[in-house]
């Protein structure tokens, strides 16, 4: 497919109609990306009059959210919105090819019966962005905007400061320069991971772990086609993943808070003298010209737990509000699963106009997704934690376990891999592999050494592991999963027990 068939989704017209504006919209949107777009679509269907504010409508052109796992395409079809990965070139993807020191370990994800019908699916992140705009934008109810929101407001207009209150819409300035004031009965924050307004609606605990530098390599061939590749490098992975029938996205992980000077050419010297040679030959070539060709760009990878803090009519979605390292490709998966459980909640509600009404509604939300994006979260951190090169014994016995367990195939990869695609992301599920993977490695350690030896091994991978899951799950689910034990071994009839949660059935599904 050539470039010429896009061209007509590269911009995405403003309405401008303000003479057409309700004196209070049903929903405010700051921020047409992925969760920003299809929340919009979603409503528009329920007839909510809903102002998607975006500061950008042209195509963006990132080198992130390029790659949707199954789980996502799955919500993405729940929403309606499966016709927004057609006609974009974007190709299907059905599993990973993992590559440690020439050794290879195949995950393919469970096609539930049915040959291919579960597929990731990777693609130009502006080319899907402008699909789903369009496909908010054409409901009637529904009005696509550009401008800058400058601050959210109070009830009555005012510029709202952080003070307890109820959350009235928001000021944003238009192309023109012109600042409006947008009332809302309820307004959610979907713009980004660069949110300036995300510190009004949750307590950001930012980490910054690494940078991803991208490339794309043209006409290149991976070893195995239709799987994403992953080579286990030093000192951090590279991953490479088809964006379109012709290209291929090259993403080499660069750990640390710095990165090498693109302007003065440290960074192409390390690409050429430090990453080709750990890959595979067939993809060193490839490579090396894309290094060449000098289209090097690249970004900050962000950390951010989900932390919100309960304000009448407002909320947090997507990046804004909860990341998780890229290395997995979760990201847009958890923004489309967070969508269709807010727009469930929120078509049991017939309108907006209590603000603490729809807040109590609301609060579910934040403990429904958990397990969900729990799962994903962990196993993402932890995973890139797992495979970059930190010098420690223990952190290289679990990455070698964690291989061997996974080139196990059936069940033993077929869990994580469900896992890693959003297919059956369970708690339990992730606890179980990450037990099955601590006696596996534990029993492989006494095989490969001495007694001595191995118990040393051992205690040190322990401590590794123990350093890093354990902030993990404190940070995204411990205070869900001790909830549920507390509240199972309680009353389930008493009356400050949640029941907007139905914790019982959210129990059994962890």
């Amino acid at each position: 497919m050539s470039d010429l068939e896009h061209t007509s989704s590269s911009v995405i017209p403003s309405n401008t109609d303000y003479a057409f504006d309700p004196q209070i919209w049903d929903l405010i949107i700051v921020g047409a990306g992925v969760a920003g777009s299809a929340l919009a679509h979603s409503q528009g269907k329920d007839g909510r009059r809903v102002l998607l504010l975006e500061r950008d409508l042209a195509e963006p052109d990132r080198i992130v959210g390029e790659y949707l796992q199954p789980g996502g395409v799955q919500k993405l079809e729940e929403l309606g919105l499966g016709d927004c990965v057609a006609a974009i070139d974007a190709a299907q993807v059905q599993g990973y090819c993992i590559i440690k020191k020439g050794e290879r370990a195949f995950l393919s994800y469970p096609d539930g019966g049915v040959a291919g019908s579960v597929t990731g699916r990777g693609f130009h992140h502006g080319r899907f962005i402008q699909k789903l705009r369009q496909a908010a934008a054409a409901h009637p109810t529904v009005t696509l905007r550009q401008g800058i929101v400058k601050a959210l407001t109070d009830e009555e207009g005012r510029a709202w400061r952080g003070e307890e209150g109820v959350i009235g819409g928001v000021i944003y300035r238009t192309p023109d320069g012109e600042d409006r004031i947008a009332r809302g009965a309820l307004t959610v924050v979907c713009d980004g991971m660069h949110s300036c307004l995300r510190t009004h609606l949750s307590v950001p605990r930012m980490q910054q772990p690494s940078y991803f530098v991208g490339l794309i390599l043209k006409g290149c061939q991976l070893p195995h086609k239709g799987r994403a590749h992953s080579v286990i490098a030093r000192p951090a992975p590279v991953l490479f993943y088809p964006i379109s029938s012709t290209e291929v996205r090259c993403m080499v992980d660069v750990p640390g808070p710095k990165l090498p000077s693109l302007m003065s050419g440290e960074l192409q010297a390390y690409l050429r003298d430090n990453v080709a040679p750990q890959l595979p030959p067939s993809l060193q070539a490839p490579f090396l010209k894309g290094v060449e060709e000098g289209a090097i760009r690249s970004m900050q990878c962000k950390v951010l737990p989900a932390a919100p803090l309960r304000r009448p009519g407002g909320l947090l979605l997507g990046d804004s509000f909860n990341m998780r390292h890229p290395i997995t490709g979760g990201g847009m998966t958890v923004a489309l699963s967070d969508v269709a459980l807010l727009s469930e909640i929120l078509g049991n509600l017939p309108d907006f106009k209590d603000p603490h009404k729809t807040a109590r509604s609301i609060a579910s939300f934040y403990w429904r997704r958990i397990p969900y994006s729990a799962s994903i979260n962990i196993l993402a951190n932890s995973l890139y934690d797992m495979m970059c090169d930190r010098g420690s014994e223990g952190q290289a016995e679990i990455m070698d376990a964690c291989f061997n367990y996974l080139k196990l195939g059936q069940w033993y990869s077929e869990g994580p891999v469900s896992l890693i695609g959003g297919l059956s992301p369970r708690l339990s599920t992730l606890a179980i592999h990450m037990l099955c993977m601590a006696i596996f490695g534990a029993v492989r350690l006494q095989t490969r050494w001495s007694p001595l030896r191995g118990w040393k091994l051992i205690w040190s991978a322990l401590f590794y592991a123990v350093t890093v899951y354990i902030p993990l799950v404190k940070a995204e689910a411990l205070d869900y999963v001790s909830y549920c034990l507390r509240y199972g071994q309680r009353n389930q009839n008493q009356k400050n027990a949640p029941s907007l949660w139905h914790l019982r059935d959210h129990v059994h599904s962890i």
